[in-house]
């Protein structure tokens, strides 16, 4: 392809070369911010830029920045194209920040693969612009806007009318799978990456036949875990060089497929009881009180177990809810991972990705923020 499309204007890469001039006052002004950031990108991928710093989300600690070659960025794009099929000319929608890895990720395998961009800002419902006759074969999403598109039957269609469907950058909750299960014919998976391993590393599948709790790494990728059952990556295109150890827990198979469990950073040490707090939020998002609502669990000082568990809900106060929870089992939990305390805030904050920004949550909830 030797054009894309951006917010509905039809621009070739030869004149993203020779015309588009990030420092000129005059030329920007026809450019909204977030235009200058694609075209700023595109040009410098066509002109031949070796290296491109990226900035982490910050949905865990404090945003830091990454530098990624050009030979690692490709190599990803590569292993992901391999990985679902894709081929040039098909059409790909780009409606992630692109000054983010997952944004940027989706105009390197473009360009890479020679795929027919469309570049959209982000949005809640990414497709509430298009007729019903668009067709795309590829896009990426985040489980918000994903939880927004199946609202919409509209949005729906043109989703079961692709060749395959990423989402990324957060958990998917049991209601989210559900739907995905119930709603989308077209393959649809679920990454796991970060900005370190210049994007995904590996997938699982949400729908189908081969849908799965296990993602299985890209080809080139060997994992292994350190001694608190953190997941060890390999792979030729890490940013950090051949070997990242992150702080994901997860369950580790033979053949090398995994399901993940949670970081090791959101273990609560509750009165000598070690709780994972993914997975109470994996059991409170089965609740029929709290459907539809996004919610995380914390850690907060307690004078006499150290850390206690408690539940962040967005949304108007329940409370009812700890009388409701009052003896009832969820499902998996023991008496000791049951949250102690519920705190309702109206709107979760958020970082520039659209995940939710836990520490600074908590600040304006007033409660304890982790260091």
């Amino acid at each position: 392809m030797n054009s894309l499309t951006l917010n509905g204007r039809r621009i070739s890469y030869d004149w993203i070369v020779a015309e588009f001039d990030p420092q000129s006052a005059a030329g920007s002004a026809a450019w909204s911010a977030a235009e200058r950031v694609v075209l700023t990108f595109c040009r410098n991928w066509l002109t031949g830029q070796t290296e491109f710093t990226l900035p982490t989300s910050g949905s865990t600690g404090a945003p830091k920045t990454i530098r990624l070659t050009r030979a690692q960025m490709t190599a990803g794009a590569q292993r992901t194209g391999q990985a679902l099929g894709l081929q040039p000319g098909e059409r790909a929608l780009v409606c992630l920040n692109p000054g983010y890895i997952a944004g940027s990720m989706m105009l390197v395998r473009g360009l890479v693969l020679g795929l027919e961009l469309t570049i959209v800002p982000p949005a809640r419902d990414p497709f509430s612009g298009f007729p019903a006759n668009t067709h795309f074969d590829f896009t990426a999403l985040v489980p918000l806007q994903l939880q927004a598109v199946l609202q919409s039957a509209h949005a729906t269609h043109l989703l079961n009318r692709m060749r395959a469907i990423l989402i990324g950058g957060a958990p998917i909750t049991p209601e989210l799978a559900g739907a995905i299960r119930q709603q989308l014919t077209a393959p649809t998976f679920h990454t796991y990456g970060m900005t370190e391993t210049v994007s995904h590393v590996a997938l699982r599948r949400l729908n189908g036949a081969t849908a799965s709790d296990y993602f299985v790494p890209l080809p080139g990728v060997a994992l292994s875990q350190d001694a608190r059952g953190c997941l060890v990556i390999q792979a030729g295109e890490l940013a950090q060089g051949q070997t990242l150890v992150t702080n994901d827990v997860v369950e580790l198979c033979a053949d090398g497929r995994f399901r993940w469990l949670g970081r090791a950073d959101n273990i609560i040490n509750s009165g000598g009881v070690k709780v994972q707090a993914e997975r109470v939020e994996q059991a409170l998002a089965h609740l029929p009180d709290l459907a539809g609502r996004r919610l995380f669990v914390a850690a907060q000082p307690h004078p006499e177990l150290g850390q206690a568990v408690v539940a962040v809900i967005e949304g108007r106060p329940l409370p009812d809810l700890p009388a409701h929870l009052a003896g009832r089992n969820l499902p998996g939990l023991s008496r000791y991972e049951i949250p102690r305390q519920f705190y309702f805030v109206p709107r979760f904050a958020e970082t520039p990705t659209g995940k939710i920004d836990r520490r600074t949550t908590l600040a304006a909830a007033g409660l304890n923020v982790p260091l």
